[in-house]
């Protein structure tokens, strides 16, 4: 059950002694079902920057959102360049799972997981040994591209190899249409099979964990409330603060690759 409105959830302390990770995990020991929602906060220790933190990619840079919004992209060609040039050397390429993502594949495989639901587009979950199939990729991954105009998808990489040979705004092959990657822009509606996936994981768990999110976009945001209202405990795990926090039933304002570990260990009941 949520905390009421207006109070605010328990805040951790240090994730050696923290009494809220304990209860945390002493939730999840008593469920089923967990429904984690993730953010790019959970792919930084990855060496993937997030997009908001405080050397967040639009903290930093402001105007690099317009690669992402999709009225711009579309009609904006010098954005376009930029967009490939960002795809090409995009840290996901090397990037490699890292322990929180592995944290997850633990819960899963102590038959806990019900769905991760991830803003995500670099597919580290998957990488890490998560199910593909409970997986659910709320803004697409950017291993394919997708075409403005027939819509056709092929792999990333062939596009790629076209920038590399000095296309800087690769064309769609099938129609000559703008191409663009398999994700979802600024502007653009969620496939609404996704979003429905996303919305029934949020109502079947008893625990819903928050990970690494803003919680500033929606339809993403109102997944807490969503699974709060359905009587799941929500937990937000995040280095900065949240929308969400004063309203759920735990705050975990802990490096994630250290506390979320460490919360999944104790769940599954191994000692301290």
């Amino acid at each position: 059950m949520s905390a009421p409105p207006g109070s605010v959830g328990t805040v951790a302390e240090p994730v050696a002694t923290d009494p809220a990770v304990r209860e945390v995990a002493s939730w999840i020991r008593a469920t089923a079902k967990v429904t984690v929602l993730t953010g790019a906060g959970i792919s930084t220790d990855s060496g993937i920057p997030d997009f908001r933190g405080p050397a967040g990619v639009w903290t930093r840079d402001p105007a690099a959102q317009r690669m992402v919004d999709i009225e711009v992209y579309a009609n904006d060609p010098a954005v376009r360049v930029l967009a490939w040039r960002r795809r090409r050397d995009h840290e996901a390429w090397r990037a490699q799972p890292n322990a929180a993502h592995r944290a997850l594949v633990d819960l899963e495989r102590a038959g806990k997981l019900r769905a991760i639901v991830t803003q995500n587009i670099d597919r580290l979950h998957q990488r890490a040994g998560s199910d593909p199939d409970r997986v659910i990729e709320l803004h697409g991954a950017m291993m394919e591209t997708t075409c403005l105009g027939c819509r056709e998808r092929r792999p990333m990489r062939q596009a790629l190899d076209r920038v590399e040979a000095g296309e800087p705004d690769p064309p769609c092959l099938a129609c000559g249409g703008v191409l663009k990657s398999a994700t979802v822009f600024f502007g653009e509606m969620l496939e609404e099979s996704v979003l429905l996936a996303a919305q029934r994981a949020a109502v079947d768990c008893g625990v819903f964990l928050v990970v690494g999110t803003s919680l500033m976009v929606a339809p993403a945001s109102w997944l807490p409330e969503i699974a709060a209202a359905a009587g799941a405990r929500v937990a937000v795990i995040n280095g900065e603060p949240t929308p969400y926090d004063q309203r759920a039933d735990a705050v975990l304002r802990e490096p994630i690759g250290g506390v979320l570990p460490k919360l999944i260990e104790l769940a599954r009941g191994s000692p301290e």
